[in-house]
């Protein structure tokens, strides 16, 4: 996503906040997500950003069937641009590969029955993608066999769309799985083009810089995005738990709902530890 953005505004000033000490997201739960969420939006806000460019598919999703968190900020959803893409080729069938929570969500298949009438979409989940992703591993045979199983899912198609942030870094093992006929529809530069023309309408001024802001262990975030993107002259980094240095964890968390009963408290705390959460989450989000 932030690749995208730069090439098409390469002045634009860009905030990037990766909410790493939380991810994955595809196995965690609606409510979870939607929590995770409002924190982030708040970071953004505390940030001073302007708008809000989403570049993770499963929380869109959750938007998508929970609503987005009430902001200022000017919102741009994944799911919706990449389905308008999707539909200026006019297929017929369509695949979708995403993590469990936004297949889980069907997001993506209201979002492309809305705008194409009468096509069919095959919605496969590929969780085990995300962590070869994670620890750079973007060949070799396990990697090649786990997109090749995706892939075989969906059966015959005329373009697939790459779900999650993390698959367009795995776009030459899907090429290869799914040969030259199928269309492979990358959201992160679909979302890209969208901004860019309303920058471009705004007739907006930057410098160029980008700032990295994450709610993880700064340095290997940091060797992370060097890996990826590579080294920016103008970038900054910075953890997100500054912004908020002089609040306590309750406040920083954004969400705190006197009339909650105290059974559903006690429910959501049991959900958290049958996933294995640990800790709770409201002392973990921004910690």
């Amino acid at each position: 996503m932030l690749g995208a953005l730069r090439e098409l505004v390469p002045g634009a000033d860009l905030l990037y906040l990766a909410d790493a000490a939380h991810v994955p997201y595809g196995d965690r739960s609606p409510a979870e997500l939607a929590e995770l969420m409002f924190a982030c939006v708040r970071i953004l806000e505390r940030a001073g950003a302007t708008s809000l460019v989403m570049g993770c598919n499963t929380s869109c999703a959750v938007a998508a069937d929970l609503g987005w968190p009430a902001t200022t900020l000017e919102i741009f959803d994944l799911i919706g641009a990449a389905a308008d893409a999707v539909a200026a080729l006019e297929p017929r069938t369509v695949g979708v590969i995403a993590t469990v929570a936004t297949t889980r969500s069907g997001a993506y298949g209201r979002a492309l029955r809305a705008r194409i009438p009468g096509v069919v979409v095959r919605e496969v989940a590929a969780p085990e993608l995300v962590p070869l992703v994670e620890a750079g591993r973007l060949d070799g045979a396990d990697v090649r066999a786990a997109v090749a199983e995706a892939c075989g899912a969906l059966g015959a198609v005329d373009g697939v769309v790459l779900g999650c942030t993390h698959y367009p870094l795995l776009d030459a093992r899907f090429a290869e799985a799914l040969g030259p006929s199928v269309a492979r529809i990358d959201p992160a530069r679909a979302q890209a083009r969208r901004v860019a023309g309303r920058v471009a309408a705004r007739d907006a001024a930057g410098s160029g810089t980008t700032r990295y802001l994450t709610t993880g262990a700064l340095a290997p975030f940091r060797a992370a995005v060097e890996r990826i993107v590579g080294l920016q002259p103008l970038a900054r980094f910075a953890s997100a738990d500054s912004l908020f240095a002089s609040e306590s964890d309750e406040s920083r968390f954004g969400r705190s709902d006197s009339n909650e009963s105290e059974q559903s408290k006690e429910d959501e705390h049991a959900a958290r530890a049958e996933r294995g959460s640990g800790d709770d989450l409201q002392r973990r989000v921004l910690a």
